[in-house]
């Protein structure tokens, strides 16, 4: 029984009335990799272990978390340096952190399906066939041997960030490692790290259970322990059981009548599925949609400026300035604050600016209140600088003026609500596994202590 989160009146599927555009096709189950449940086990306890950061106060779990729909629940999370969960984190007096976290935390959801092969908002690890590895990703080549798939690769770079979970420069051994250079070989970043969990007995003889080609606690690398979190993330949070895949499945089944002018909107006119399209609303592409800059930036350790020119740092590509990846819409409802620099706390104010990028420049000018509406955390920053600079916003709305502005009134901004409400997963949201009472290192659960 689908469970839904939110009143409406429903309607059968005879009365939707026509499409105007196609519609996916309904995810199958071979779009998802069969799942060792011994190995999502492990993969859940390691999730939520902050032994895998420098400082062993951070989990994976604490930057994405299912209380606030695998993501955190503000626009630029704190990592390192940070005391506390979601909204509620902020910096810690005795260790305030340099900086906010540059990007957004993306969801999870349905990261483990075949077709994800970009990720991350400038689609800096990819699937590529023509490198020995099967990866694309900005360490070399020689560095992915042993990474089960994108996912599991896509697990070596929180582990390597000092403002993620390393830690900064010499506060750890971790940190120590990174800051030389040392990423993988005895005495690496990776393999600090496999030492400490092959050290603790549980996990042990978990990995040891879990796979064949480990005979002893040494051998452990941290590899496996990347594999086995992707297998966990990949069955935790499939999400392909809401309202609108039991409509895609059969199109007999009920669904709410304001939802069903929204889907019409979203296939047709409002061009939504131009780009979100697919059964997961993405097309796994790159495109400049002109929304807001704020926060430090993507830049180099030696680089002072708070641009974020999204894909272009990865392919150097003039086209690709201020493009950022399709994400997937499967519990977007859920998912907010919405953009890569997550400035959008209200999803109908998101899907306007989202269309009409030249008004979300305006609406975010020095004297507007949408400022005052972002969830930042509290620590001092100048977060505007970007948007300040009238050169600078001006780039990013030029770069998005590509595409011709689609103006939507109040009501068919309201369907498009009603429509992405649909794709609400309970499942996905509430997790097949769930949190664990403990974690084998015995540190606090997720990393959230106070």
């Amino acid at each position: 029984m689908i469970l839904l989160r939110f009143s409406a009146f429903i309607v059968v599927a005879s009365t939707l009335g026509a499409i105007a555009g196609p519609l996916p096709e309904p995810v199958r189950a071979s779009a998802y990799a069969p799942v060792n449940m011994d190995e999502a086990l492990l993969g859940q306890l390691l999730f939520y272990d902050p032994i895998l950061s420098g400082n062993k106060n951070i989990a994976c779990a604490t930057c994405h978390h299912p209380k606030f729909a695998t993501s955190d629940g503000v626009a630029l999370g704190i990592g390192e340096g940070g005391i506390g969960l979601g909204p509620a984190r902020r910096g810690d007096p005795d260790n305030m952190p340099p900086d906010r976290i540059p990007r957004n935390s993306p969801a999870l959801f349905n990261l483990g399906a075949s077709e994800f092969t970009v990720m991350f908002h400038d689609g800096r690890i990819e699937v590529d066939d023509t490198t020995r590895s099967g990866f694309r990703t900005p360490l070399d080549d020689d560095m992915l041997d042993g990474f089960a798939s994108l996912l599991s690769a896509q697990t070596m770079f929180p582990v390597l960030s000092p403002d993620e979970m390393a830690g900064q420069e010499l506060e750890n051994d971790v940190s120590k490692a990174v800051r030389q250079g040392l990423i993988t070989g005895q005495g690496g970043a990776w393999d600090i790290l496999a030492r400490r969990v092959a050290a603790l007995p549980d996990y042990a003889q978990r990995f040891l259970a879990v796979y064949d080609h480990i005979d002893s606690p040494d051998q452990i690398a941290f590899t496996d322990i990347s594999n086995a979190i992707s297998v966990f993330v990949a069955h935790e949070w499939r999400s392909d059981t809401s309202v609108f895949d039991a409509y895609l499945r059969d199109h007999e089944t009920a669904y709410p009548v304001d939802a069903a002018r929204g889907m019409t909107l979203f296939y047709g006119d409002a061009g939504c599925s131009n780009c979100h399209a697919g059964p997961f609303q993405t097309d796994h592409k790159f495109h400049p949609m002109g929304a807001p800059q704020l926060g430090p930036g993507k830049a180099a350790a030696f680089e002072t400026h708070v641009h974020d020119l999204g894909r272009n740092r990865v392919t150097g590509d003039p086209a690709d300035t201020f493009a950022f990846r399709t994400p997937s819409l499967r519990n977007v409802m859920q998912t907010g604050p919405w953009g890569h620099a997550g400035a959008h706390s209200k999803i109908d104010e998101f899907i306007g600016d989202h269309l009409d990028p030249r008004a979300a420049a305006d609406r975010f000018s020095a004297e507007s209140n949408a400022r005052k509406t972002v969830q930042l955390p509290p620590i001092e920053f100048d977060d505007w600088r970007e948007m300040d600079d009238p050169t600078a916003r001006d780039r990013i709305i030029q770069a998005a003026l590509v595409r011709a502005p689609v103006i939507l009134n109040p009501s068919d901004i309201a369907a498009l609500v009603a429509f992405l409400k649909t794709l609400d997963d309970d499942t996905a949201l509430d997790g097949r596994m769930g949190i664990p009472d403990a974690v084998p290192s015995g540190l606090t659960v997720g990393g959230v202590a106070d």
